[in-house]
């Protein structure tokens, strides 16, 4: 992998440090959303902002990265995914449009307002998991009726939404509605949502924010390196410590993507109201 990397290095504009930086970031941004089911972009989207790279992108980026990501975790985690087969075309075919509906409309929407609903729903949902002592702990089948049916597929079409317009913690939003609806473990369900949300949702909202404007290249390799070898070593480190580990790692996550996407939403508000005066 070390010499992967110096090779990528030596192939880029970049300066070495810069890249070498990129790379770790990527890996541990990642390492740590294969562990908790998401949350990648907390670390890795504000990276590509801060070394220049303009919003959509970096979130394009950020996106082909994250496919990585979730190859890399479902590599590792594939045997826990033939029992949810049926489970993921549900989140496929109803999630799909809603992410493409998201990375169309994304041009036209005030982030600020996404950054913010997405923010407050993760700080609840780290306040949900830390008091929840049990969530996700054990893994269960629960049959549904047809109202939990229809209201699992709106929210999966929403979230949908939410996942091709902004990046941070849609995948989290997925992992813990697999847990409530259907009563999975974490580790099962976090399998499902990098198979499902990091490898198809990520790749089609990718495809159509590079038509937005052009990924860069140059960087590109060093994300997918890092995304795919710090999935792989999450899902590993997950495997081995079981849902305990997974359960922390998700709430300390939620908590700290729903901070990072408040305080976003703040500073934005902020300049707008700055530059109106």
């Amino acid at each position: 992998m070390l010499y992967l990397l110096t090779t990528l290095v030596n192939s880029l504009d970049y300066p070495f440090y810069k890249s070498v930086t990129i790379f770790f970031i990527s890996f541990i941004s990642n390492a740590f959303s294969a562990i908790s089911g998401g949350g990648a972009g907390l670390l890795q989207l504000p990276a590509l902002i801060l070394s220049g790279v303009p919003y959509y992108q970096a979130l394009a980026s950020h996106k082909f990265a994250t496919v990585a990501l979730g190859l890399g975790g479902s590599l590792r985690n594939y045997k826990s995914l033939k029992n949810d087969i049926y489970v993921a075309w549900k989140i496929l075919i109803f999630g799909l449009p809603g992410v493409i509906f998201g990375a169309s409309i994304v041009e036209f929407i005030s982030e600020q307002y996404l950054y913010l609903i997405l923010g407050i729903i993760s700080i609840l949902l780290a306040f949900y998991s830390f008091f929840k002592s049990d969530l996700g702990l054990s893994s269960g089948n629960n049959e549904l009726n047809l109202i939990h049916e229809i209201r699992f597929l709106i929210l999966i079409f929403l979230i949908g939404i939410l996942n091709g317009s902004i990046s941070s913690g849609t995948g989290l939003l997925v992992t813990i509605l697999l847990i409530k609806t259907f009563g999975m473990d974490f580790l099962r369900a976090i399998s499902l949502t990098f198979f499902t949300v990091g490898i198809f949702w990520n790749f089609t909202g990718a495809i159509i924010l590079s038509k937005i404007g052009s990924v860069p290249s140059n960087i590109l390799l060093l994300l997918v390196v890092g995304s795919f070898t710090g999935g792989y070593f999450g899902a590993h480190l997950s495997k081995l410590k079981g849902n305990k580990l997974i359960k922390k790692t998700f709430t300390i996550v939620c908590l700290s993507v729903g901070i990072s996407l408040f305080i976003k939403s703040i500073l934005s508000f902020c300049m707008l109201i700055k530059c109106e005066y």
